[in-house]
């Protein structure tokens, strides 16, 4: 309303005033215009001091910019104030310097290095307004200010800024094409990139400037058809027309072994007898030489990944889709495309008009695949002529002997139309099916035949054209339709007609001897009256009755010969002085007139009436040149499929998900290694899975609960994971080190005897604080290490229960916990310790590795924290469904902080069902899941019987997509259903990870600006403030402590499950009882809500 009021008030309220740019005659009285007021009022705003004030004016000037006025001499005004510090303003101000930065590149370049502070701004959209604003200004002596942009965007840490950078790729290309090599070198890095914000605008980067660079697409192809079904829809447009010219250079052709029966089976219907035994044994040893054809995996990828994408809302998603099947899917395949490119029609008229275009070129190679939907493509009276003549073409090439019927009766509709261009058409269309489909001929013939008397010129001069093709097929049988014909050209008077009943009579003279005279009689009357065409007929016909009948017509020919000898168009001259010379030779006589019967009465081949589309499909279909039959600027031809297959390996990417653990891993490895071999004396711990699956079994075996049944099954376990954990031992390793949770029940007399005198060790031995870093990660590792290797011996163990039994059921008893002397300290600080495991673990530490971890202590006084046992009481319990509410069965759960080993993208909910009930309660399982788009549920297995008082402990999976949204579904009983929902807290979403000091400080500086959140605190109390704050903060998320030489700085690391992000969070603890907690995470909303967590959290 402001905007409108402040239009109102410049322009005086006078609507007679309403267009100020007219008026620069001072005689119009332009002079006095509001529109200089108003522009002078817009130059004071943008001179204000006042940010409000800037903020309207520039709103006002976009506004003009949108309705087409020109606001060009405001560009002084406006690009002073490029270096506002309010956003909002910076914003507009570029968005108006992106129009008109071209037109005023004197005074774009004097901003040139505001520009280039805009790039280092911390603001996202900034800087990609400045990197447009500068790959706007089309000035070749900036080329080099614009190479240095895209480089150092293209390493943004923001994909929006990428995205722009991929953007500015194909401009500066084009206004210096010499800076293609190093434009090649950005889009590789930029192809690289994972995010699909970036994938769409970096291939059409790599389609403008270097498409013949198949190479750049290798290793990124099975990426990219990964991305596509999140990629924006443009791109997906972009992306699958540049992967289906790349398939057609990588792979097979899939029919190839049907393109060649299907070319046999054509030369044999053709050749003669003695030409197609010899090509059948061809054709045979070449069948016989062609290895049987199986489809290449990353073939078989594409099409499985694009056709999700014939559902999309977008129609040249789906019309790319559906090209990219017809081009290079199986025969067999391509059907699944008819059904989206018929909902398609649908749509707006113009998008019918390309569909139809494509539908008419496939429905002549696959008639099949549209024949279900014949009626899809009946013509409705609304529709424009141009998709009506369409419909009628795919009508047509869809007609076969058992719809032809139908088909011809709607046809019969369609003639009785207003439309004649239409009207044209379906005789046309008619003619068509009679020539394609013989049994049907006649009746059309007949029925064309009663279209002559019809009384519209238009249809009567279709009709005539037609039958005249149709009766060069069976001109014996059709005297009388010739007869009949010949009395039209009375009436008739469109050229085309008039010179198509012409033709037929002189070529058909001998069936109707006595009317072809008069006719020619008739015609010689108006000969110099009619239209080119025509004369050029009776010249021929004259011609013809001279040499089959030459008493009657002798003279009429000369007498029409002579006419056309001094007609004004030379064609027709030319055309009598030839007939003459080859009819009528002189004395001398000429060679040519011996053969003249056989030069003008030769038998012709009737015609073949063909589709105009059939010759299209060598253009790729749903491109331009297809939908104008000729081939536009910037087409690239589709390729021809390869004879030999090329390397597939060229696509095999080497590179483990998350590379910089796996390098920090072999760092780590080489330099655990002296290390492993000189603690191997004392406490015998080493990196193979054997020695610590025979210590994990042996710890069972001294427990108290254990069984020899126990003991066994944990060997077993153990080999197991030696067999099939090599694998997951790498990735436990990323994964994060877990509490070490010793209960009560599994102690061992030998961890007694280790404990004591790792005590008394402790004593003895206080190391320097030089190395306390050192040691510091070195024992984290080992700590990792060995607790991933019990983890992974711990899910192989759980897989093989569940195959046992679905669900392990256990009544929960709370063991008294026990005190250990031993202090883990240095452990919790860590490791959380107010987030236990929930499933106990049988975790093994050694000698050494206890003493090295107590040697990190960083308090005075040893604190003993109580070993906590692992059972529901020692975690934060949540209530999913009460007792009475559930009619006795109450359902509580807890996020274990466990990896999810069916899938790792998952979150582990450990769930607890308790029968309070005096009944059974049967078959609790999961239904209806109502979950928001891109969230997964893994079920547990149906619990078949619950006893009355037995608790049942299961574990399911949840794929929050890196999202606080509950998910919503059904429990299920034998007899009720209940709604529940789980809802995460954020720090519940990550995993931890294992870093280094360096390698996070790396990470954190790629995550600064905008990805970075920060907070302060006041701390209640100062005792303990080191382990207090340590124990917190791992409390309220799931983080992996990242060693620190500072006393006062807490480093924490994970990465989100569902997409990877990285997490760092950093609590630097300050005098007065204040602490600062900084989050960095690509993710601002889950830095965000992670970091009023961990406020919460250290505050209580």
């Amino acid at each position: 309303m402001s905007t409108g009021s402040a239009y109102n008030d410049d322009k005086g309220g006078s609507s007679s005033l309403g267009e100020p740019e007219y008026g620069h005659d001072p005689a119009s009285g332009g002079i006095f215009s509001s529109d200089y007021k108003r522009h002078d009022d817009l130059k004071e705003m943008l001179d204000s001091n006042k940010d409000s004030l800037k903020l309207e004016a520039m709103k006002r000037i976009v506004a003009m910019i949108a309705r087409g006025k020109n606001a060009s001499d405001l560009f002084p005004a406006v690009v002073k104030n490029v270096a506002c510090k309010n956003i909002e303003v910076k914003k507009l101000v570029y968005v108006y310097l992106v129009r008109y930065a071209e037109e005023q590149q004197d005074l774009a370049l004097l901003s040139i290095s505001t520009f280039q502070r805009g790039l280092k701004d911390p603001n996202q959209l900034i800087r990609a307004s400045a990197l447009r604003v500068l790959s706007s200004i089309r000035v070749t002596i900036i080329v080099p200010i614009m190479m240095l942009a895209i480089k150092e965007a293209a390493s943004d840490m923001s994909p929006y800024v990428r995205k722009t950078a991929a953007h500015a790729i194909p401009k500066l290309y084009s206004l210096d094409p010499e800076q293609k090599d190093q434009l090649i070198e950005v889009i590789e890095k930029l192809l690289a990139d994972k995010t699909t914000l970036v994938a769409g605008s970096v291939v059409m980067a790599f389609e403008e400037v270097c498409p013949e660079r198949i190479d750049l697409i290798h290793k990124n192809y099975r990426k990219l058809c990964n991305l596509l079904i999140d990629v924006e829809e443009w791109g997906q447009v972009v992306i699958i027309n540049m992967l289906t010219r790349y398939a057609r250079t990588q792979f097979l052709n899939p029919n190839q072994n049907e393109s060649l029966l299907g070319e046999s089976a054509e030369k044999a219907f053709y050749g003669s007898d003695e030409e197609e035994g010899k090509e059948d044994k061809e054709e045979a040893a070449v069948l016989v030489k062609r290895k049987p054809y199986v489809m290449d995996p990353d073939h078989r990828l594409l099409l499985r990944n694009t056709k999700p994408l014939l559902q999309s809302r977008n129609a040249a998603v789906v019309m790319a889709v559906a090209q990219l099947y017809f081009h290079l899917a199986p025969k067999a395949e391509v059907g699944v495309i008819a059904k989206a490119l018929v909902r398609l029609m649908r749509s707006h008229s113009e998008v019918q008009f390309v569909v139809l275009q494509n539908v008419a070129t496939m429905s002549i190679k696959r008639r099949g695949m549209f024949e279900p939907y014949l009626k899809s493509f009946y013509i409705r009276s609304t529709d424009p002529t141009q998709i009506k003549v369409l419909k009628l073409e795919v009508l047509t090439n869809l007609a076969n002997e058992t719809n032809i019927s139908t088909i011809l009766r709607e046809f019969q509709t369609y003639i009785k139309s207003m439309d004649k261009d239409f009207v044209a058409a379906t005789i046309q269309a008619i003619g068509r099916c009679a020539t394609n489909i013989g049994e049907v001929r006649d009746t059309c013939l007949n029925g064309l035949v009663q279209l002559l008397s019809n009384r519209d010129e238009l249809v009567v001069a279709e009709s005539v054209v037609v039958i005249k093709k149709l009766l060069q097929m069976q001109p014996a049988q059709h005297s009388d339709i010739i007869k009949h014909m010949a009395k039209l050209t009375d009436n008739i008077q469109v050229p085309m007609a008039r010179a198509s009943i012409l033709w037929l009579i002189g070529e058909y003279c001998e069936h109707v001897p006595k009317i072809a005279p008069d006719v020619l009689r008739k015609m010689a009357k108006t000969f110099t009256n009619e239209e080119d065409i025509v004369k050029l007929q009776i010249l021929n016909l004259a011609a013809k009755l001279y040499l089959t009948n030459l008493k009657q017509t002798k003279l009429l020919a000369q007498y029409v010969l002579n006419l056309a000898k001094y007609d004004q168009n030379y064609d027709i001259r030319d055309r009598a002085r030839f007939i003459r010379q080859l009819i009528v030779p002189l004395d001398k006589g000429g060679i040519l007139s011996k053969y003249a019967k056989k030069l003008f009465l030769a038998l012709k081949p009737a015609p073949v009436l063909e589709s105009p589309f059939k010759d299209r499909d060598h253009f790729q279909l749903g491109s331009l040149s297809h939908l104008l039959n000729a081939k536009a600027v910037g087409y690239q031809e589709l390729p021809d499929w390869p004879e030999m297959a090329p390397d597939p390996s060229v696509r095999n990417v080497e590179v483990p998900e998350w590379t910089k653990c796996s390098s920090r891993e072999k760092r780590k490895e080489k330099m655990e290694k002296p290390f492993y071999s000189d603690s191997e004396g004392e406490s015998g711990p080493t990196e193979s899975a054997d020695s610590e699956s025979e210590m994990a079994s042996e710890s069972e075996s001294g427990s108290e609960s254990g069984s020899s049944n126990e003991e066994s099954g944990s060997r077993s376990d153990s080999e197991d994971s030696n067999e099939m954990g090599k694998e997951e031992k790498k990735t436990t390793r990323k994964k994060v080190k877990k509490v070490v949770h010793e209960s009560g029940d599994s102690e061992q007399s030998g961890e007694d005897e280790e404990e004591k005198t790792s005590q008394k060790k402790k004593k003895e031995h206080k190391p320097s604080s030089g190395s306390s870093s050192e040691n510091e990660e070195e024992s984290s590792t080992e700590s990792s290490e060995s607790e991933s290797e019990s983890e992974s011996e711990e899910s192989d163990a759980d897989t093989k229960k569940k195959k046992k039994c679905p669900v392990s059921k256990q009544v929960c008893k709370q063991p008294k916990p026990e005190k250990k002397e031993i202090s883990l300290l240095d452990l919790d600080d860590f490791i959380p310790p107010a987030s236990p495991q929930v499933t106990p673990v049988n975790n093994v530490v050694s000698n050494s590795l206890v003493t090295d971890l107590e040697g990190l202590s960083l308090t005075d006084s040893a604190l003993s924290p109580t070993m906590i046992s692992p059972n529901f009481g020692s975690v934060k319990m949540y209530n999913l469904l009460h007792r009475i509410t559930g009619e006795g069965l109450s359902v509580e759960y807890c996020f274990s902080r466990q990896p999810f080993s069916p899938d790792p993208h998952m979150v582990a909910v450990q769930v607890q069902f308790t029968n309070n009930s005096e009944t059974e309660v049967k078959n609790v399982r999961i239904e209806e899941m109502k979950l928001m788009s891109g969230m997964r549920i893994q079920s547990f297995p149906e619990i078949e019987v619950l006893a009355p008082g037995e608790v049942a402990t299961v574990v399911m999976g949840i794929d929050f997509c890196d999202s606080t949204q509950a998910a919503n579904f059904q429990l299920c009983t034998h007899t009720r259903s209940f709604f529940v929902s789980i809802q995460p807290p954020v720090g519940e979403l990550m995993i931890p990870v294992f870093m280094s000091e360096n390698e996070f400080k790396k990470e954190q500086g790629y995550l600064m600006g905008m990805n970075e959140i920060s907070e302060k605190i006041t701390l209640a109390e100062k005792s303990h403030i080191d382990y207090v704050v340590a124990q917190k903060v791992t409390s309220a998320a799931n983080l992996s402590r990242v060693p620190c030489g500072s006393d006062k700085e807490f480093r924490f690391a994970a990465k989100t499950l569902s997409s990877g992000s990285l997490v760092l969070v950093t609590v630097i603890t300050k005098e007065e009882c204040t602490a600062q907690v900084t989050v960095n995470c690509e993710k601002m909303v889950i830095g965000t809500m992670l970091v009023k967590d961990i406020l919460q959290a250290i505050s209580h």
